[in-house]
């Protein structure tokens, strides 16, 4: 398995990278610089007894008179030992040359006269030199190439020490900076360390642990505020988890053991068929109320990942009010209740989902509304969609209660286990349906009684 590389790692060698090449590139500048330096001191020597000759063959009248101003330029070259002259006729006949005159045959041509230097090693020695044509005073008297060089050693010499005192210093500098770019790295990400170690003392039983701001740099602040975010989500999320296994095992514990009791007392002596078949039906009816229960559940647990999508159809609200109201008329004219509906209204979504919805509000209100009492749903179009409420004049939920009653399996009283009452999860699935549609439901409390409503586009 191939490693990867550390943030410290990748930061240093680019630290390092980056000052070793912003070295390199100011070695290369003063290096061209200081040998630019160099061909301009040569090139002003050069230039100084070009001049001298120019001046001295000007003065030249009679072919005498060069021989004798050429001894002047002579005379004017002692002690220049570094220094190389060669004077040509036209003929390319030598009229005048130093002791130490090293000039390569194509530059003592005319077609070598050029205003550039030239640069070039004769027997291991390096020189730089111009060649020019200079008339002379007479007339009469063809120009003459006048040759001069400068001996470039000690040049040469200084730049290769420098070279190579630079490309050291250079080398240096660059392992110096690039271990003080990990020293610098290392505790610039002191604080993903700390964010490391206190994000690995959270646990199961620690979820409440959150990352310290107050050290972290700016850059890392927003992740930080990401992570404790993170880690408020779960704990929230692993409490509602706890809460509901919590409830889980208490309500199938109830019809586990009514079929575990039922079951075990049939057991105890023989029984005639009709005492068998009783006991199985009771036990057939806590088995539908597992199935219904294990049903809701599923449904949930499918609502929370997004699963659940909604067909989209018209669906006329009042319609399916209506026939809820015919469903129910047997057990709300038993209870002496009084069904009222007012308003219409379509809504795109999935009817069946929407029927179930209504269904479990329209019961419940049935179910916590007094004798005589009245159910009035209500269906009217807003600015953002149709509102839909249902509303009973049973006894107001107490403030405490209402942040939870959408909660699974809460039924708002003291007693989880009341029967006939149900699981306590119709108000959570018609959450989960009506979110799954887009909309929202909310509850609302008072001394005329209770109401929910629905709020979908």
């Amino acid at each position: 398995m191939i490693r990867r590389a550390s943030i410290t790692a990748r930061l240093t060698l680019l630290f390092a990278a980056a000052a070793t090449a912003v070295l390199l590139a100011l070695g290369l500048l003063i290096g061209n610089a200081v040998e630019k330096h160099f061909v301009e001191l040569d090139m002003e020597v050069l230039s100084g007894k070009t001049d001298l000759a120019a001046h001295l063959l000007e003065q030249a009248r009679l072919p005498a008179d060069s021989s004798a101003l050429l001894r002047q330029l002579e005379d004017s070259l002692v002690g220049h030992h570094g220094l190389a002259v060669v004077v040509l006729d036209a003929d390319g006949k030598r009229v005048f040359a130093t002791a130490n005159a090293a000039f390569p045959d194509a530059m003592l041509k005319a077609a070598g006269v050029s205003a550039k230097p030239k640069s070039w090693t004769q027997d291991g020695q390096p020189w730089r030199g111009v060649v020019t044509l200079l008339p002379t005073g007479d007339r009469n008297l063809s120009p003459m190439l006048v040759a001069v060089a400068v001996d470039i050693s000690h040049h040469e010499h200084f730049m290769a020490s420098f070279r190579q005192t630079l490309w050291l210093f250079v080398a240096i500098a660059a392992i110096l900076v690039g271990f003080l770019g990990w020293v610098v790295v290392r505790r610039g990400l002191a604080p993903l360390q700390a964010m490391r170690r206190d994000a690995a003392s959270v646990t199961a039983s620690r979820l409440d642990t959150r990352l310290s701001l107050d050290a972290v740099p700016v850059e890392l602040a927003e992740l930080a505020e990401t992570l404790n975010e993170m880690l408020a989500r779960l704990e929230d999320s692993f409490q509602r988890l706890k809460d509901f296994s919590s409830d889980l095992a208490h309500e199938l514990r109830t019809p586990i053991s009514n079929l575990m009791t039922q079951t075990q007392v049939a057991l105890t002596r023989a029984r005639s068929a009709d005492e068998y078949r009783e006991v199985l039906a009771s036990n057939a009816e806590e088995f539908e109320r597992l199935a219904r229960m294990i049903g809701d559940m599923l449904f949930l647990a499918q609502a929370d990942h997004g699963l659940v999508v909604p067909r989209r159809e018209p669906v006329d609200l009042a319609q399916q009010v209506r026939d809820l109201f015919d469903f129910f008329d047997a057990l709300a004219e038993e209870k002496g209740l009084q069904l009222t509906l007012t308003g219409s209204g379509r809504v795109s979504g999935d009817k069946l989902m929407l029927r179930r919805a209504l269904a479990n509000l329209i019961s419940n209100a049935i179910r916590h509304t007094p004798a005589g009492g009245t159910i009035r749903v209500g269906i009217e179009s807003s600015g953002e969609g149709m509102k839909l409420s249902v509303e009973n004049s049973g006894e107001p939920i107490p403030l405490e209660q209402t942040s939870r009653i959408f909660d699974r399996f809460y039924r708002g009283d003291a007693s989880r286990h009341g029967s006939g009452e149900g699981a306590g999860l119709g108000l959570a699935i018609t959450r989960s349906i009506i979110r799954a549609h887009g909309g929202d439901i909310s509850v609302r409390s008072g001394t005329q009684g209770v109401c929910f409503e629905l709020r979908m586009e």
